[in-house]
């Protein structure tokens, strides 16, 4: 028994240490004092540009356009271009078919010519009632002729002279209306009143065109080497907007090319839709290329301030008016800085850094509390 005593004080120390050790590892590698900490999220301290933006949705539309109509009726008989055509100002666009006022001027010509003939004759007249009357005058002075003669003489005279004066104003109606009918003739052709790009066409070959009320619409030219922006921006963001402030865009088709140009003027009316009161901003831009084509969506975006190649950190960097910075060490150490605008992506750094010097980004994670990221308050405890 007293042999077997001191070998099971050894296996109880054994048993012991192992637990000692076990529960020494689980508080090492468990442990919050001995909890390694998690690697801090920087970024270098950059120079470019900054922008506060007001955005918007738009729609790109031609910025002078004119919509080509008939002013005559009649049938459509052909259309010289298509959709798309580039056009000059006299280009012949279509024409109506002119037999009607072919006609029409063939008569009125006719009755012209008639009263160009009768004038003749009326001022043939008017010359023999001027000889009688001055014979009659002649003959009444010696007494040789009556004085009804006279008379009868001198109403003939005046006769004539009212005759042809009759004529005359008829053949200046008669004119008149000639030169209404050859009009009506000539619009039977229409021409391009303007160069431009044919965008649309409204009638076909064959129609039938009533222009007794209002002009039927053929189609549409527009000049599409400069075209409008109409964007819609919010009530909250329109007293932002000013004219002359530079303003871009971008297309769905091509959302990497940034177009830009200046805020032209604002409507004062607004748009409802859906309780939503949006408000029209109109600019131009050019389109050399011509690849902006009418009702293409923009995505616009007001340039309300900008600062041109600047120092600049993620805004989540700046806390107030101090970041962190990196020592020697790669400790992370709360440096002063002072700001300039700020986008809520990056924030422009007037002084206080110098490029390249490494900035902690602060966690926005709820579970860190009120906020920061949580290894670097680890490392600050």
């Amino acid at each position: 028994m007293a042999s077997g005593s001191p070998k099971r004080g050894v296996k109880w120390f054994a048993v012991l240490l192992v637990v000692a050790a076990a529960g020494f590892a689980a508080w090492w590698f468990t442990g919050d004092a001995r909890k390694a900490p998690e690697p801090l999220n920087t970024v270098e301290v950059t120079r470019g540009d900054i922008q506060l933006l007001v955005s918007a949705t738009g729609v790109l539309e031609p910025s002078n356009y004119v919509d080509v109509g008939a002013q005559v009726s009649g049938q459509l008989e052909t259309i010289h271009v298509r959709v798309g055509q580039n056009v000059k100002e006299g280009d012949l666009l279509a024409e109506i078919d002119p037999t009607v006022y072919t006609a029409k001027v063939d008569a009125t010509r006719a009755q012209l010519k008639n009263q160009q003939a009768q004038i003749a004759d009326r001022k043939a007249q008017l010359r023999l009632a001027e000889i009688q009357f001055q014979r009659q005058q002649n003959l009444y002075r010696e007494e040789a002729t009556t004085r009804e003669s006279l008379q009868t003489a001198e109403a003939t005279l005046a006769s004539a002279k009212a005759q042809l004066a009759m004529l005359e104003a008829q053949i200046e109606q008669t004119s008149s209306t000639l030169r209404a009918e050859e009009a009506n003739l000539g619009y039977a052709r229409i021409y391009a009143p303007m160069d431009g790009t044919v965008v649309s066409i409204e009638a076909r070959q064959g129609q039938t065109l009533n222009a007794s009320q209002t002009a039927p619409v053929l189609m549409r030219i527009a000049n599409l080497a400069t075209m409008r922006v109409r964007a819609q921006v919010s009530e909250a963001d329109i007293g932002k907007l000013e004219p002359g402030m530079r303003v871009y865009f971008t297309t769905l088709g091509d959302p990497d090319s940034r177009l830009y140009g200046e805020l032209d003027y604002i409507e004062p009316t607004p748009e409802v839709t859906n309780n939503v009161v949006l408000y029209n901003a109109l600019f131009e831009a050019e389109n050399p290329q011509g690849k902006l084509l009418p009702n293409m969506t923009a995505q616009v975006f007001f340039i309300q301030k900008e600062a041109l190649n600047v120092l600049r950190v993620p805004a989540s960097a700046v806390q107030g008016n101090t970041v962190q910075v990196l020592d020697a060490a790669g400790n992370p150490q709360a440096q002063t800085v002072t700001t300039g605008i700020s986008n809520r992506v990056q924030t422009e750094i007037l002084s206080g850094l110098e490029e390249g010097q490494e900035v902690v980004l602060v966690s926005r994670d709820p579970r860190s509390g009120a906020g920061g990221n949580p290894s670097f308050r680890g490392m600050l405890r």
